[in-house]
């Protein structure tokens, strides 16, 4: 759904957005259903403690985190911050991709749930832009929405565990540090490398800065009728799926088998051309499959879980942005 890039490279723009994990739009990233054992939170009236937390959990972080030019990136610091990031996040899923909305979002004309009291939000802010009312200073251009494990356990879990059965993988690596990605998005004039330079600064910075082991997080492939999809989805099952203690399965009730074409039956040129590009980003940087893919009919999708170890990511994008995030550092 995102086309062909990866750190330093140059972007084309996707047709149809991609889901979950580094994506740049991410209109799927969620389903409306709360994972078994979600705590229910009353997500506005506790966004503004929630956020001072947040707060002190990320002492030590500076202010910015990142600049290239005209544009910021940095983590939300107030209740007004998570209202633009989901102002922005309803303007491209729900007016732009014609997500279907809740009741509550369509009103509001944001797109909240009760996840966004326990996430950090990451935000790309163009301070030469005026906001949609035309006023001086800046506006949000990009989000990201970042939750790691010790603040998912508190409250429940990750939202993943609604598509896949991620706690046996959490429960193997029990000295790793994990860390979901979703909700992400980006308008749609600031799709180009800037914009995802600084994205994935930011995640870098906060993954180094909190000692993060391991991100997860989900892509989607457009469709629901996986026996079209057959190309693609085998080839990640052959050629590009974990392994052992890393392997996680759909959970048994949403689980579509992605063995749909055998190993030697495969072109491998065809099938990462079928590929989103998003994916085959995944792919360069050392990313893997989990079992089984998962159809979204709300949102039109099939999607793959992409577990991602820090270590597994190749070489040569640690050093583009730097072993210690110092490559757009403010």
């Amino acid at each position: 759904m995102l086309v062909g890039w990866g750190f330093g490279q140059g972007l084309k723009m996707p047709t149809t957005p991609p889901k979950g994990l580094f994506a740049m739009i991410d209109p799927r990233g969620w389903s409306s259903k709360l994972p078994v054992g979600i705590v229910p939170l009353a997500p506005h009236r506790r966004l503004k403690p929630a956020l001072r937390q947040r707060r002190i959990e990320n002492i030590g972080l500076p202010m910015t985190l990142g600049r290239i030019g005209s544009l910021e990136v940095r983590l939300a610091v107030t209740a007004r911050d998570v209202k633009k990031a989901q102002k922005l996040r309803y303007q491209v899923f729900y007016e732009e991709m014609a997500a279907i909305p809740n009741a509550l979002s369509l009103i509001s004309r944001r797109d909240r749930d009760d996840y966004d009291t326990l996430c950090d939000h990451l935000l790309v802010i163009d301070h030469d832009a005026p906001t949609k009312l035309g006023k001086p200073g800046g506006r949000v251009v990009g989000t990201y929405r970042l939750l790691r494990q010790d603040v998912a356990e508190r409250h429940g879990g990750f939202y993943s565990t609604a598509e896949y059965a991620i706690e046996p993988l959490i429960a193997a690596h029990p000295g790793r540090r994990f860390l979901e990605l979703g909700r992400s998005c980006v308008l749609p004039a600031y799709r180009n490398k800037r914009t995802v330079e600084l994205l994935w600064h930011g995640i870098w910075t906060y993954v180094l800065h909190h000692k993060i082991d391991v991100m997860l997080g989900c892509a989607s492939l457009e469709g629901t009728d996986p026996s079209r999809l057959a190309l693609p989805l085998a080839f990640l099952h052959h050629h590009a799926a974990a392994e052992g203690e890393w392997r996680v399965k759909a959970v048994p009730e949403r689980y579509v088998s992605m063995n749909r074409i055998a190993k030697e039956g495969i072109d491998v040129k065809q099938a990462l051309h079928a590929l989103p590009p998003l994916i085959k980003g995944y792919l360069r940087l050392g990313a893997t499959f989990g079992d089984g893919a998962v159809v979204d009919h709300q949102f039109g999708t099939t999607d793959v879980l992409v577990v991602l170890p820090i270590e597994k990511i190749s070489a040569r994008y640690v050093d583009h942005f730097g072993a210690g995030a110092e490559r757009h550092a403010a």
